[in-house]
């Protein structure tokens, strides 16, 4: 009888530590010393507070239940700073001057190394600009330069576009998959169709196209496509350009085909209509 309530005591213990998250912090930026760091992801269409705490000594600490894997965003103040997966396991945040990790889960590993190789990418098409004045020092013409450039620029971008696709699509059925999804959009000006888009959609599972972000953008950006072609009430008229009925996404920023700013998520609409703002997402679906 004792070991049946020693085994029932154990088994509770550990259905209790599966269902909680941990996240240990390091920072050694000294003005991060006293500073609040919050935990925030979306829940019910609305950005809310997970967890909160302060950096005390470079360290900090969040703790607590966890109902299903989800993307969350670490925050200090209103400041996004970092996306990460609130998983099972002990999840390890290093921040420093020169870059900002999550690490020790799986999903938060699979972030990071796809984070970290397309910042390589973006460091290759940002050296481009010192390459050209390298080039120009050394006398060469310049239609050779540009000519050079941009066939390496467009080179950058082809593996760019390779990168964040497959990653999308590899990930299709958990929550990286929409997550990624949702960081490449949200450095469009409203909800558009890209030829990337089509082709991540054209591929994707059920799963992926029922996530509340992917299903709502890709309405929004079907119904303004449909818009600028004046497809919409049997109008045949050439389209003016985008306007303000257009729904937005997020703060003005760069146009379809510039590299997506993989960092600031946002938040799914609600209403076809609606805006969308620079708030990290969450997808509800677990793996």
């Amino acid at each position: 009888m004792n070991r049946f309530l020693y085994a029932l005591m154990a088994a509770s213990l550990l259905a209790s530590c599966a269902e909680n998250y941990s996240v240990q912090g390091q920072s050694s930026v000294s003005a991060l010393d006293g500073s609040k760091l919050y935990l925030k992801a979306i829940k019910d269409n609305e950005l809310k507070n997970i967890d909160s705490c302060e950096v005390v000594h470079g360290q900090f600490r969040f703790s607590g239940p966890l109902d299903t894997v989800r993307m969350a965003n670490l925050f200090m103040d209103d400041e996004s700073i970092m996306p990460m997966v609130l998983e099972m396991g002990e999840i390890s945040i290093r921040i420093d001057n020169a870059s900002q990790t999550v690490g020790g889960t799986p999903l938060n590993d699979k972030l990071y190394d796809f984070i970290d190789f397309h910042n390589q990418l973006d460091n290759q098409m940002n050296e481009l600009s010192h390459k050209q004045s390298q080039m120009l020092l050394d006398g060469i013409d310049e239609a050779v330069i540009n000519e050079q450039l941009t066939m390496e620029a467009n080179e950058i971008a082809r593996r760019e576009d390779s990168l964040v696709t497959n990653f999308i699509v590899e990930n299709f059925d958990n929550v990286l998959g929409p997550g990624v999804f949702m960081m490449m959009t949200s450095s469009y000006r409203y909800p558009v169709l890209t030829p990337q888009i089509e082709d991540i959609m054209s591929k994707a599972t059920e799963k992926f196209k029922s996530d509340p972000y992917v299903r709502d953008y890709y309405q929004v950006a079907t119904e303004n496509q449909a818009r600028q072609m004046g497809l919409h009430d049997g109008d045949t008229t050439p389209p003016p350009p985008p306007a303000d009925d257009m729904a937005p996404l997020g703060q003005p920023a760069n146009q379809p085909g510039d590299s997506a700013a993989l960092t600031a998520p946002v938040l799914p609409p609600t209403q076809a209509t609606k805006p969308l703002t620079n708030m990290p997402q969450t997808n509800e679906n677990a793996d």
